[in-house]
Protein backbone atom coordinates (compact mmCIF):
# COMPACT_ATOMS: atom_id res chain seq x y z
CA UNK A 1 0.00 0.00 0.00
CA UNK A 2 1.76 3.32 -1.16
CA UNK A 3 2.00 6.13 1.33
CA UNK A 4 -1.25 7.96 0.28
CA UNK A 5 -3.10 4.90 1.11
CA UNK A 6 -1.71 4.62 4.52
CA UNK A 7 -2.42 8.31 5.30
CA UNK A 8 -6.12 7.68 4.54
CA UNK A 9 -6.67 4.69 6.46
CA UNK A 10 -4.78 6.26 9.01
CA UNK A 11 -6.98 9.63 9.46
CA UNK A 12 -10.23 7.64 8.65
CA UNK A 13 -9.72 4.98 11.75
CA UNK A 14 -8.51 8.15 13.61
CA UNK A 15 -12.09 9.88 12.90
CA UNK A 16 -13.56 6.64 14.19
CA UNK A 17 -11.27 6.10 17.21
CA UNK A 18 -10.94 9.63 18.19
CA UNK A 19 -15.21 10.04 19.15
CA UNK A 20 -15.16 12.27 21.66
CA UNK A 21 -16.35 10.07 24.94
CA UNK A 22 -18.27 13.23 26.56
CA UNK A 23 -19.45 10.48 29.71
CA UNK A 24 -19.82 13.51 32.19
CA UNK A 25 -21.41 15.77 29.83
CA UNK A 26 -24.83 17.41 30.62
CA UNK A 27 -27.58 16.02 28.91
CA UNK A 28 -30.63 19.55 27.71
CA UNK A 29 -33.54 18.36 27.36
CA UNK A 30 -35.49 21.34 26.00
CA UNK A 31 -39.42 21.03 25.65
CA UNK A 32 -40.72 22.34 22.51
CA UNK A 33 -44.78 22.47 22.09
CA UNK A 34 -47.70 23.89 19.30
CA UNK A 35 -46.64 25.99 16.91
CA UNK A 36 -42.51 26.75 15.45
CA UNK A 37 -43.29 30.56 16.09
CA UNK A 38 -40.84 32.90 17.18
CA UNK A 39 -40.88 32.40 20.58
CA UNK A 40 -39.98 28.61 19.95
CA UNK A 41 -37.45 29.21 17.16
CA UNK A 42 -35.66 31.41 19.64
CA UNK A 43 -35.72 28.83 22.31
CA UNK A 44 -34.44 26.33 20.01
CA UNK A 45 -31.42 28.36 19.17
CA UNK A 46 -30.81 29.80 22.70
CA UNK A 47 -30.94 26.15 24.43
CA UNK A 48 -28.05 25.20 21.27
CA UNK A 49 -25.81 27.88 21.85
CA UNK A 50 -25.86 27.12 25.78
CA UNK A 51 -25.62 23.38 25.27
CA UNK A 52 -22.32 24.46 22.85
CA UNK A 53 -20.93 26.83 25.45
CA UNK A 54 -20.74 24.47 28.23
CA UNK A 55 -20.10 21.63 26.40
CA UNK A 56 -23.00 19.67 27.06
CA UNK A 57 -22.87 15.63 26.09
CA UNK A 58 -26.28 15.79 23.88
CA UNK A 59 -29.08 18.02 23.45
CA UNK A 60 -32.71 16.33 23.70
CA UNK A 61 -35.43 18.30 22.20
CA UNK A 62 -38.91 16.72 23.23
CA UNK A 63 -41.03 17.61 20.21
CA UNK A 64 -44.65 18.16 20.49
CA UNK A 65 -45.00 20.36 17.93
CA UNK A 66 -46.35 21.16 14.36
CA UNK A 67 -45.75 23.94 11.59
CA UNK A 68 -43.61 27.33 11.83
CA UNK A 69 -45.54 30.52 11.67
CA UNK A 70 -42.98 34.16 10.71
CA UNK A 71 -40.14 31.65 11.15
CA UNK A 72 -36.72 31.42 9.30
CA UNK A 73 -36.47 27.32 8.40
CA UNK A 74 -33.63 27.28 6.75
CA UNK A 75 -31.51 28.96 9.36
CA UNK A 76 -33.11 27.35 12.39
CA UNK A 77 -32.30 23.90 9.92
CA UNK A 78 -29.00 25.25 9.46
CA UNK A 79 -28.46 25.90 13.18
CA UNK A 80 -29.71 22.52 13.72
CA UNK A 81 -27.15 20.65 11.22
CA UNK A 82 -24.32 22.43 12.36
CA UNK A 83 -24.25 22.37 15.94
CA UNK A 84 -21.16 21.53 17.76
CA UNK A 85 -23.18 19.60 20.29
CA UNK A 86 -25.20 16.00 19.09
CA UNK A 87 -28.98 16.86 18.40
CA UNK A 88 -31.61 14.60 18.98
CA UNK A 89 -35.24 14.62 19.11
CA UNK A 90 -37.35 12.68 20.64
CA UNK A 91 -41.33 13.20 19.45
CA UNK A 92 -43.67 12.46 22.46
CA UNK A 93 -44.96 11.73 25.11
CA UNK A 94 -48.29 9.28 23.64
CA UNK A 95 -51.08 11.44 21.83
CA UNK A 96 -48.25 14.05 21.01
CA UNK A 97 -46.51 14.99 17.35
CA UNK A 98 -44.38 16.34 14.92
CA UNK A 99 -46.05 18.03 11.37
CA UNK A 100 -44.43 20.47 9.23
CA UNK A 101 -41.42 22.35 10.56
CA UNK A 102 -41.48 20.24 13.79
CA UNK A 103 -41.47 16.61 11.42
CA UNK A 104 -38.44 18.72 9.21
CA UNK A 105 -36.24 19.26 12.07
CA UNK A 106 -36.89 15.49 13.23
CA UNK A 107 -35.65 13.83 10.61
CA UNK A 108 -32.50 16.08 10.25
CA UNK A 109 -31.59 15.95 13.58
CA UNK A 110 -28.78 13.16 14.51
CA UNK A 111 -30.70 10.71 16.17
CA UNK A 112 -34.68 10.81 16.76
CA UNK A 113 -36.96 8.16 18.30
CA UNK A 114 -40.82 8.22 18.00
CA UNK A 115 -42.81 7.29 21.36
CA UNK A 116 -45.36 4.76 20.85
CA UNK A 117 -49.18 6.69 20.26
CA UNK A 118 -47.28 9.36 18.92
CA UNK A 119 -46.58 10.09 14.88
CA UNK A 120 -44.07 11.92 13.18
CA UNK A 121 -45.27 13.93 9.87
CA UNK A 122 -46.23 15.29 7.31
CA UNK A 123 -43.31 17.41 7.04
CA UNK A 124 -45.27 19.32 3.80
CA UNK A 125 -46.36 21.93 4.64
CA UNK A 126 -43.42 22.92 6.38
CA UNK A 127 -44.61 26.83 6.89
CA UNK A 128 -48.31 26.65 7.86
CA UNK A 129 -48.25 30.85 6.71
CA UNK A 130 -46.69 29.99 3.33
CA UNK A 131 -47.62 26.71 2.06
CA UNK A 132 -45.28 27.03 -1.36
CA UNK A 133 -42.46 26.80 0.81
CA UNK A 134 -39.99 24.14 0.36
CA UNK A 135 -36.44 22.89 1.63
CA UNK A 136 -34.05 20.93 -0.62
CA UNK A 137 -32.32 18.85 2.46
CA UNK A 138 -31.52 15.16 2.88
CA UNK A 139 -33.96 14.03 5.31
CA UNK A 140 -33.55 10.93 7.50
CA UNK A 141 -36.20 8.08 8.02
CA UNK A 142 -37.51 7.45 12.14
CA UNK A 143 -37.73 3.75 12.72
CA UNK A 144 -36.60 3.69 16.09
CA UNK A 145 -39.02 3.94 19.18
CA UNK A 146 -39.10 4.91 23.33
CA UNK A 147 -41.76 5.00 25.56
CA UNK A 148 -40.66 7.59 27.99
CA UNK A 149 -37.60 10.12 27.67
CA UNK A 150 -35.66 7.83 29.78
CA UNK A 151 -35.73 5.33 27.60
CA UNK A 152 -34.51 7.63 24.46
CA UNK A 153 -31.82 8.85 26.85
CA UNK A 154 -30.71 5.32 26.67
CA UNK A 155 -31.09 4.97 23.31
CA UNK A 156 -28.26 7.40 23.12
CA UNK A 157 -25.71 5.52 25.29
CA UNK A 158 -22.66 4.61 23.20
CA UNK A 159 -23.63 5.87 19.88
CA UNK A 160 -21.26 7.98 17.55
CA UNK A 161 -22.38 11.30 15.96
CA UNK A 162 -21.21 13.37 13.57
CA UNK A 163 -21.34 17.17 14.49
CA UNK A 164 -19.71 20.40 13.38
CA UNK A 165 -16.58 19.83 15.86
CA UNK A 166 -16.09 16.71 15.16
CA UNK A 167 -17.23 12.72 16.23
CA UNK A 168 -18.60 12.39 19.65
CA UNK A 169 -19.60 9.45 21.60
CA UNK A 170 -22.45 10.18 24.45
CA UNK A 171 -22.71 7.73 27.30
CA UNK A 172 -26.10 9.01 28.88
CA UNK A 173 -26.95 5.68 31.33
CA UNK A 174 -25.80 4.43 34.31
CA UNK A 175 -26.26 1.59 35.97
CA UNK A 176 -27.14 1.96 40.10
CA UNK A 177 -28.52 -0.53 42.85
CA UNK A 178 -31.45 0.79 44.41
CA UNK A 179 -33.47 -1.73 47.24
CA UNK A 180 -31.31 -4.48 46.22
CA UNK A 181 -32.39 -4.01 42.46
CA UNK A 182 -30.40 -2.45 39.60
CA UNK A 183 -31.98 0.31 37.60
CA UNK A 184 -30.65 2.45 34.77
CA UNK A 185 -30.59 6.52 35.26
CA UNK A 186 -29.07 9.08 33.52
CA UNK A 187 -25.21 9.48 33.81
CA UNK A 188 -25.11 13.20 33.45
CA UNK A 189 -27.05 15.90 34.58
CA UNK A 190 -29.95 16.01 32.89
CA UNK A 191 -31.02 19.87 32.24
CA UNK A 192 -34.63 20.76 31.65
CA UNK A 193 -35.74 23.62 29.55
CA UNK A 194 -38.94 25.66 27.89
CA UNK A 195 -40.20 28.88 27.76
CA UNK A 196 -39.89 31.38 30.04
CA UNK A 197 -42.92 33.84 31.27
CA UNK A 198 -42.80 36.23 28.61
CA UNK A 199 -41.88 34.20 25.84
CA UNK A 200 -44.95 32.15 26.91
CA UNK A 201 -47.25 34.83 26.72
CA UNK A 202 -46.25 35.39 23.45
CA UNK A 203 -46.43 31.70 21.81
CA UNK A 204 -50.04 31.65 23.16
CA UNK A 205 -50.96 34.65 21.50
CA UNK A 206 -49.47 33.28 18.45
CA UNK A 207 -51.76 30.68 18.44
CA UNK A 208 -54.56 31.68 16.06
CA UNK A 209 -57.48 30.77 17.51
CA UNK A 210 -56.61 32.72 20.71
CA UNK A 211 -55.77 35.93 18.70
CA UNK A 212 -58.91 35.09 16.94
CA UNK A 213 -60.98 35.10 20.18
CA UNK A 214 -59.18 38.11 21.83
CA UNK A 215 -59.90 40.33 18.64
CA UNK A 216 -63.59 39.97 19.19
CA UNK A 217 -63.87 40.18 22.69
CA UNK A 218 -61.89 43.10 22.87
CA UNK A 219 -64.12 44.66 20.39
CA UNK A 220 -66.91 43.88 22.21
CA UNK A 221 -65.87 45.37 25.71
CA UNK A 222 -64.50 48.43 24.03
CA UNK A 223 -68.31 48.96 22.69
CA UNK A 224 -69.55 47.83 26.09
CA UNK A 225 -67.64 50.79 27.78
CA UNK A 226 -69.07 52.99 25.47
CA UNK A 227 -72.37 52.50 26.53
CA UNK A 228 -71.41 52.22 30.10
CA UNK A 229 -71.05 55.08 32.38
CA UNK A 230 -67.61 56.29 32.91
CA UNK A 231 -64.31 54.71 31.93
CA UNK A 232 -63.62 51.54 34.09
CA UNK A 233 -61.93 48.10 33.88
CA UNK A 234 -64.54 46.97 30.90
CA UNK A 235 -62.22 49.25 28.65
CA UNK A 236 -59.07 48.47 30.28
CA UNK A 237 -59.83 45.10 30.28
CA UNK A 238 -60.90 45.39 26.00
CA UNK A 239 -58.00 47.51 25.20
CA UNK A 240 -55.05 44.93 26.67
CA UNK A 241 -57.04 42.47 24.28
CA UNK A 242 -56.66 43.75 21.75
CA UNK A 243 -53.36 44.63 21.92
CA UNK A 244 -53.13 40.62 22.66
CA UNK A 245 -54.43 39.88 19.64
CA UNK A 246 -52.85 42.50 17.36
CA UNK A 247 -49.46 41.16 18.67
CA UNK A 248 -50.48 37.92 17.61
CA UNK A 249 -52.07 38.97 14.57
CA UNK A 250 -48.77 40.25 13.41
CA UNK A 251 -47.15 36.87 13.12
CA UNK A 252 -49.68 35.20 11.76
CA UNK A 253 -50.92 35.04 7.63
CA UNK A 254 -54.01 37.45 8.92
CA UNK A 255 -56.10 39.33 5.76
CA UNK A 256 -56.61 42.80 5.97
CA UNK A 257 -60.13 42.99 5.11
CA UNK A 258 -61.49 40.10 7.29
CA UNK A 259 -59.92 41.85 10.03
CA UNK A 260 -62.45 44.93 9.08
CA UNK A 261 -65.48 42.78 8.57
CA UNK A 262 -64.50 41.79 12.16
CA UNK A 263 -64.71 45.34 13.17
CA UNK A 264 -67.67 46.58 10.75
CA UNK A 265 -69.51 43.12 12.34
CA UNK A 266 -69.15 43.93 15.98
CA UNK A 267 -70.08 48.07 15.48
CA UNK A 268 -73.21 46.88 13.00
CA UNK A 269 -74.67 44.91 16.10
CA UNK A 270 -73.96 48.39 18.16
CA UNK A 271 -75.84 50.31 16.25
CA UNK A 272 -79.05 48.51 16.58
CA UNK A 273 -78.35 48.07 20.26
CA UNK A 274 -77.93 52.32 20.66
CA UNK A 275 -81.40 52.30 18.15
CA UNK A 276 -83.14 49.56 20.53
CA UNK A 277 -84.44 47.98 17.88
CA UNK A 278 -83.57 44.81 15.85
CA UNK A 279 -83.11 46.72 12.64
CA UNK A 280 -80.99 46.08 9.15
CA UNK A 281 -78.11 46.48 11.01
CA UNK A 282 -78.53 43.27 13.10
CA UNK A 283 -78.24 41.16 10.39
CA UNK A 284 -75.43 43.30 8.51
CA UNK A 285 -73.03 42.87 11.59
CA UNK A 286 -74.24 39.22 12.40
CA UNK A 287 -73.27 38.65 8.35
CA UNK A 288 -69.60 40.17 8.46
CA UNK A 289 -69.14 38.53 11.68
CA UNK A 290 -69.44 35.44 10.34
CA UNK A 291 -67.53 36.06 7.22
CA UNK A 292 -64.80 37.92 8.81
CA UNK A 293 -64.42 35.04 11.22
CA UNK A 294 -64.70 32.37 8.31
CA UNK A 295 -61.82 33.68 5.73
CA UNK A 296 -59.68 35.64 8.54
CA UNK A 297 -56.53 33.39 8.18
CA UNK A 298 -54.82 32.59 4.68
CA UNK A 299 -51.86 29.49 4.59
CA UNK A 300 -52.74 25.84 5.69
CA UNK A 301 -56.04 25.14 7.02
CA UNK A 302 -54.41 23.82 10.32
CA UNK A 303 -54.55 27.66 11.21
CA UNK A 304 -58.38 28.05 11.04
CA UNK A 305 -59.94 27.45 14.39
CA UNK A 306 -61.94 24.73 15.08
CA UNK A 307 -65.70 24.71 14.35
CA UNK A 308 -66.44 24.60 17.36
CA UNK A 309 -64.41 27.78 18.43
CA UNK A 310 -66.19 29.78 15.58
CA UNK A 311 -70.02 28.94 16.66
CA UNK A 312 -68.97 29.99 20.44
CA UNK A 313 -67.34 33.53 19.28
CA UNK A 314 -69.74 34.03 16.82
CA UNK A 315 -72.74 33.23 19.10
CA UNK A 316 -71.58 34.61 22.27
CA UNK A 317 -70.68 37.92 20.49
CA UNK A 318 -74.21 38.30 18.90
CA UNK A 319 -76.37 37.18 22.11
CA UNK A 320 -74.00 39.28 24.37
CA UNK A 321 -74.55 42.55 21.97
CA UNK A 322 -78.73 41.48 21.17
CA UNK A 323 -79.32 40.42 24.78
CA UNK A 324 -76.98 41.27 27.79
CA UNK A 325 -75.75 44.87 26.16
CA UNK A 326 -79.61 45.55 25.18
CA UNK A 327 -80.57 44.86 29.15
CA UNK A 328 -77.45 46.77 30.39
CA UNK A 329 -78.74 50.10 27.95
CA UNK A 330 -82.24 49.35 29.25
CA UNK A 331 -81.49 49.21 33.03
CA UNK A 332 -78.77 51.52 33.00
CA UNK A 333 -80.55 54.37 31.03
CA UNK A 334 -83.79 54.35 32.43
CA UNK A 335 -85.72 57.03 33.53
CA UNK A 336 -89.29 57.49 34.97
CA UNK A 337 -90.75 59.45 32.66
CA UNK A 338 -92.55 57.80 29.94
CA UNK A 339 -91.29 59.59 26.87
CA UNK A 340 -87.73 60.95 26.73
CA UNK A 341 -88.52 63.78 24.61
CA UNK A 342 -89.80 65.27 27.86
CA UNK A 343 -86.18 65.65 28.99
CA UNK A 344 -86.27 68.86 27.38
CA UNK A 345 -85.56 71.66 29.08
CA UNK A 346 -85.35 69.16 32.34
CA UNK A 347 -82.52 70.68 34.62
CA UNK A 348 -80.02 68.09 36.40
CA UNK A 349 -76.81 67.54 37.94
CA UNK A 350 -73.27 66.84 36.22
CA UNK A 351 -72.02 63.95 37.76
CA UNK A 352 -68.64 64.15 36.30
CA UNK A 353 -66.52 66.45 34.59
CA UNK A 354 -68.76 67.05 30.65
CA UNK A 355 -65.39 68.27 28.50
CA UNK A 356 -66.96 67.99 26.34
CA UNK A 357 -68.68 64.28 27.46
CA UNK A 358 -69.55 63.29 30.52
CA UNK A 359 -72.46 61.65 32.89
CA UNK A 360 -75.07 64.12 34.41
CA UNK A 361 -78.20 63.24 36.84
CA UNK A 362 -82.05 64.05 35.40
CA UNK A 363 -84.58 62.76 37.43
CA UNK A 364 -82.53 60.18 39.82
CA UNK A 365 -81.19 58.82 36.42
CA UNK A 366 -77.74 58.86 35.17
CA UNK A 367 -77.28 59.40 31.25
CA UNK A 368 -74.01 59.77 29.49
CA UNK A 369 -74.20 63.56 27.92
CA UNK A 370 -72.01 66.03 26.08
CA UNK A 371 -72.44 69.57 25.84
CA UNK A 372 -73.32 72.08 22.92
CA UNK A 373 -70.83 74.23 23.81
CA UNK A 374 -67.08 74.83 23.78
CA UNK A 375 -67.62 76.03 27.97
CA UNK A 376 -67.02 72.64 30.00
CA UNK A 377 -69.25 71.84 32.85
CA UNK A 378 -68.17 70.99 36.12
CA UNK A 379 -68.90 68.16 38.66
CA UNK A 380 -71.66 69.30 40.44
CA UNK A 381 -73.29 72.10 37.99
CA UNK A 382 -76.73 72.32 37.54
CA UNK A 383 -77.10 71.64 33.64
CA UNK A 384 -80.01 71.86 31.06
CA UNK A 385 -81.31 68.95 28.24
CA UNK A 386 -81.70 70.95 25.15
CA UNK A 387 -81.92 67.59 23.14
CA UNK A 388 -81.02 64.06 22.82
CA UNK A 389 -79.47 61.99 20.60
CA UNK A 390 -80.37 58.38 20.44
CA UNK A 391 -79.35 57.76 24.91
CA UNK A 392 -77.02 60.56 25.20
CA UNK A 393 -78.29 63.92 26.22
CA UNK A 394 -76.97 67.42 24.61
CA UNK A 395 -76.66 69.48 27.81
CA UNK A 396 -75.03 72.83 28.29
CA UNK A 397 -75.03 75.21 31.95
CA UNK A 398 -77.91 76.30 33.68
CA UNK A 399 -76.27 80.09 34.02
CA UNK A 400 -75.72 81.86 30.66
CA UNK A 401 -77.39 78.83 28.56
CA UNK A 402 -79.68 79.14 25.53
CA UNK A 403 -83.25 78.59 26.77
CA UNK A 404 -84.97 75.91 25.71
CA UNK A 405 -87.53 76.38 22.46
CA UNK A 406 -90.66 75.70 24.19
CA UNK A 407 -89.54 78.23 26.52
CA UNK A 408 -88.89 80.68 24.07
CA UNK A 409 -92.22 80.06 22.29
CA UNK A 410 -93.96 80.49 25.55
CA UNK A 411 -92.24 83.85 25.99
CA UNK A 412 -93.41 84.90 22.81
Amino acid sequence: MGTGGCALLATSFGAVAGAQNVSDGRIDVVQVNGLIDPANAALIRSSLRDAERVHSAVVVFQMDASGAVDVDVNALLNDVTHASVAVTVWVGPSGGGARGAAALLARSADFAAVAPGAHLGPVDPIRFDDTSFTVAAPLKDVTAKAATLLEFIGLLDGRTFETAAGPVKPSTIKVVELNGRQVREPKGEVHFRKLGLGPQVAHTLDAPWVAYFLFVAGLALIVFEFFSVGVGVAGFVGAMTLIGACFGFSHLPVAPWAVALLVVGVLGLAVDVQAGTLGPWTFIGAGSLVAGSVWLLGGSSRLDPAWWVLVLVIGGTVVFMLSGMTAMVRSRFSTPTIGRDDLVGELGLAEADVDPDGVVRIRDALWRARTNRATPIRTGDRVRVVSIEGVVLEVEPETGGARDHRERRRGS
